[in-house]
């Protein structure tokens, strides 16, 4: 006899209320059935069996589609672009906030700066004669000096209190207070600085061991990679904001050794000195500057590779100061023009515009037009590598420089010595100024309209410096400053330095057929 079970899947159900029937049975011929008479009892046994079927059919899809119902339902409502590819991928800060915030520092310093004159000059604040009103008026323009109160940031590094941060933010300070992110303050001492790379080391003495941001390979960076900056924007402790690396090597004229990541992570006044940091939660740059007509953030940020920092820190500790390399040129980039009137094959190099009587360079034999293609093994790509490889040499020691001569190579054996503070840097700095020269050569004499090949020329004015302000243009032939002639670069750099700290500048410059006196203002 052939029998069919059903069952019967809802509680409470009991076997006497089912009815036997014959199937197939020869004997009564009936069927045989085991089946409730109650309707609410069949239909619960027919739903039973239907869900048992659909299990078993999502069993099977599931080791069709290699997942379930809802990841289905996933892959077809939200597309593929924003699936979990876009959003589980972010970076996760929180983790290296917790670990590096506590190393990180807010500096507040007190300056003495030049005060403003007491009552106004009634000639405008450039003019060249101030000192002479103020004579003869009886001194009413004094100049004075008042305390200013400035913030800043930076981090431990040396669990004993050591702080790396810039050098502006501690310079001329008569008083710095270091406040940890426990509220604890601490009383400052400058260890070293180095206005150059604007980097400068504190030191605190606590109590007990200091958290410390362990410092990275800043040349490992790529563009792209996520970084966090920590710092006190507008004194606003310990804030932390994130973004990529938009860029490497950047040069913005704030010194010789210009070799600046850009960040789009946002940096503020109040942030320079703080940390730069990538997701492995090491320091991998200081917070220098930022590009801002407003004064404020708008993407662009600037920091100061920790290597460069890394490089200077053991003479910071030991010295105080920096001792660099001095190659006794000045130099130039080589445009697309000059790379072709040259033989070069592209631009590339360091044009020497002058060279320092008696300097290194000059006793090697480089001579004014040469190329430096090669620097001690290195190749020079643009003119701004070079200043930095010259200030990595130490004094005395013999390096092998080639340079292009008439589109020949000549191998050169110079010996380093000592750059002094009186001493140009290899490149041509707007510095406080804001402007670039170059020597006035025949051809640029000619062009000018020029009697004698002597003086400068103005090769660039940065927007919003002094010199901008004081009405000087590119291709201004500079003749005197404060009444000295300038005959070269020499003279120029002589005439800079001499009057560093004076609170006006005359320059006798020649535009076109006319000489006229611009005075300018240094900044402070």
């Amino acid at each position: 006899m052939v029998c069919r079970l059903q069952l019967q899947l809802a509680r409470g159900i009991r076997p006497s209320r089912f009815t036997w029937a014959a199937m197939n049975d020869p004997k009564k011929g009936k069927m045989l059935s085991i089946f409730p008479k109650d309707r609410k009892i069949r239909i619960s046994i027919v739903a039973a069996i239907l869900l048992l079927i659909l299990g078993g059919a999502i069993r099977t899809g599931e080791a069709l589609w290699g997942g379930t119902p809802r990841d289905l339902f996933h892959k077809l409502a939200v597309p593929e672009a924003q699936s979990a590819t876009t959003f589980e991928h972010l970076p996760e800060f929180t983790g290296l906030v917790k670990r590096l915030r506590p190393a990180v520092v807010n500096i507040s310093t007190t300056q003495e700066v030049a005060a403003n004159h007491v009552f106004p000059n009634p000639f405008g604040p450039e003019d060249p004669f101030g000192d002479f009103w103020g004579r003869f008026f009886g001194g009413q323009f004094p100049q004075g000096r008042v305390r200013q109160r400035s913030l800043g940031s930076g981090f431990i590094i040396d669990p004993d209190g050591l702080i790396l941060t810039n050098s502006h933010v501690v310079d001329n300070a008569r008083r710095i207070v270091v406040k940890l992110s426990d509220e604890k303050e601490y009383e400052a001492r400058l260890v070293g600085q180095d206005p150059k790379t604007d980097i400068a080391l504190v030191s605190i003495h606590a109590n007990e061991k200091l958290p410390v941001a362990p410092l990275g390979d800043s040349d490992r960076l790529q563009i792209g990679e996520w970084v966090l900056a920590i710092g006190n924007p507008f004194g606003l402790e310990s804030t932390v904001t994130a973004g990529i690396v938009s860029g490497m090597g950047r040069h913005i004229g704030a010194g010789p050794y210009d070799n600046f990541i850009q960040t789009d992570a946002s940096i503020n006044p109040g942030n320079s000195g703080g940390p730069l940091i990538n997701l492995r939660g090491e320091v991998v740059g200081i917070n220098t500057a930022i590009f801002s007509q407003t004064g404020a953030n708008i993407g662009i940020g600037f920091a100061t590779p920790i290597n460069l920092a890394k490089e200077i820190l053991p003479q910071l500790k030991t010295k105080g100061k920096v001792t660099r390399g001095w190659l006794g040129v000045s130099i130039q980039s080589v445009t697309p023009a000059i790379a072709e009137s040259l033989g070069l094959d592209k631009p590339r190099g360091a044009l020497v515009a002058d060279i320092s009587k008696d300097g290194p360079a000059d006793r090697a034999g480089i001579k004014v037009g040469d190329v430096i293609i090669k620097f001690d093994g290195t190749d020079i790509s643009e003119a701004n590598d070079l200043p930095i490889l010259v200030a990595r040499t130490a004094p005395e020691k013999q390096v092998r420089v080639t340079v292009l001569r008439d589109k020949t190579e000549i191998p050169l054996t110079v010996t380093i010595r000592e750059l002094q503070e009186e001493q140009a840097v290899a490149s041509i700095e707007k510095g406080k100024l804001g402007l670039t020269v170059q020597r006035v050569t025949p051809r640029l004499a000619e062009s000018l309209g020029l009697n004698r090949v002597e003086g400068v020329v103005v090769t660039s004015v940065e927007s919003g410096s002094p010199a901008e302000d004081a009405g000087l243009q590119r291709g201004d032939v500079i003749l005197e400053i404060n009444r000295k002639p300038i005959h070269n670069l020499s003279d120029y750099r002589t005439a800079i330095i001499g009057v560093q700290n004076a609170k006006n500048l005359l320059f006798l410059v020649r535009r076109g057929d006319n000489t006229m006196f611009l005075a300018l203002q240094p900044l402070a």
